[in-house]
């Protein structure tokens, strides 16, 4: 590769990594802020002793955390504090740790801000004239039916623990009013910013500074405890290099041999590369041989997002998660997770094309 080459590539990724570092930042904050706990405490109050209800509560938090927050936000923040509630209210954490995890990939569709890989795509989209709006347009309908699948599967799978109750939830621990009123209301703006067509990284950036100034000023030693994934970071980049190496080099063949030209071999391209390597990497070689059309495109974000469960390395999310249940406790198996997981895979990502093709 030239250095011409090197900075295309830096000006495409450069503004996906600044988002990723950014909201890393803002949902460190939030989570010091307690606005993850607050939001955990209503929902188990809310719940009414019902376990059903509460799970239902925390899939539409899981929800809306990844489609607002991205999908690292809900696996690596949301998922310790709902294992914490599970263990407060003495019911099985499994089910809800299972929710976060599955729901923070097969969720990641609806905005492009969900979803590294949304981002990746955005100047494809824009080629053909897709902005914002009409990704949306294009995307509610596979997002939704993914959604609702894993909600079926998980259900399914876990409904013995789910038709219990239980005991009075705690009350919430006291925060910094200030510095929760602002890590909350950053975070709500950030919905109508994302979804207005600027550039994420721009209003992501914003956030993380008027966090870090709030942080600054109210709670200063807090300040070294934001733990920023740069090792993920670095990697990510590197792979990033490989693959584009790659493709200059036979790659771009190979694949588009095995893609082919159905939506449906797009999308199981992109899962079976996803849980080989990984869902960033495994979308940048497979997007060129993947772009004949908005719904060829939309069916491999499909297959590299929600597909990528069966293994833990299937996206950076769902390691991170695997790590933050290790330190609250919760060991995860390798192979039992890939068997339940590749039942949820199959379903969300067959539903999600059924919507893409059919409607």
């Amino acid at each position: 590769m030239t250095w011409h080459d090197l900075l295309d590539l830096a000006a495409r990724i450069g503004p996906v990594m600044l988002f990723l570092v950014a909201m890393t930042v803002v949902a460190e904050i939030a989570e010091m802020a307690g606005v993850f706990d607050v939001a955990a405490h209503w929902t188990s109050h809310a719940g009414r002793h019902r376990t059903w209800l509460l799970w239902l509560l925390v899939v539409a938090l899981a929800t809306a955390c990844t489609i607002v927050l991205s999908i690292d936000t809900t696996a690596v923040l949301l998922t310790p504090v709902v294992i914490a509630m599970t263990r407060q209210l003495g019911i099985p954490a499994m089910p809800f740790a299972l929710t976060t995890v599955w729901l923070a990939n097969t969720a990641s569709l609806l905005l492009p801000v969900s979803n590294l890989s949304n981002l990746l795509a955005l100047h494809r989209f824009s080629a053909m004239g897709i902005g914002t709006h009409e990704y949306i347009a294009l995307a509610w309908r596979p997002a939704l039916a993914a959604i609702l699948a894993t909600v079926v599967v998980l259900f399914v799978l876990h409904r013995r623990d789910l038709m219990t109750r239980y005991a009075p939830d705690p009350p919430a621990d006291p925060h910094d009013r200030i510095l929760l009123w602002v890590a909350g209301i950053t975070c709500v703006a950030l919905g109508p910013a994302f979804v207005s067509g600027i550039t994420p990284a721009i209003p992501a950036s914003i956030a993380a500074v008027v966090l870090v100034a709030t942080l600054a000023w109210r709670w200063r030693p807090r300040l070294r405890d934001i733990q920023v994934p740069w090792p993920m970071v670095f990697i990510v980049c590197v792979l990033f290099v490989a693959v584009e190496v790659g493709m200059r080099h036979g790659l771009e063949p190979l694949l588009a041999s095995l893609v082919g030209d159905s939506p449906w071999q797009v999308a199981a391209a992109g899962a079976v590369s996803a849980n080989a390597v990984n869902n960033l990497p495994a979308y940048v070689a497979l997007e060129p041989v993947s772009d004949g059309s908005p719904e060829r495109l939309m069916a491999l974000l499909i297959g590299v997002n929600a597909g990528s469960i069966v293994t833990l390395w299937g996206s950076l999310a769902t390691l991170l998660w695997r790590d933050r249940c290790r330190r609250a406790g919760l060991t995860i198996k390798a192979w039992p997770y890939a068997v339940r997981s590749l039942a949820c895979a199959v379903a969300a990502v067959g539903a999600a094309l059924l919507t893409l093709t059919l409607v």
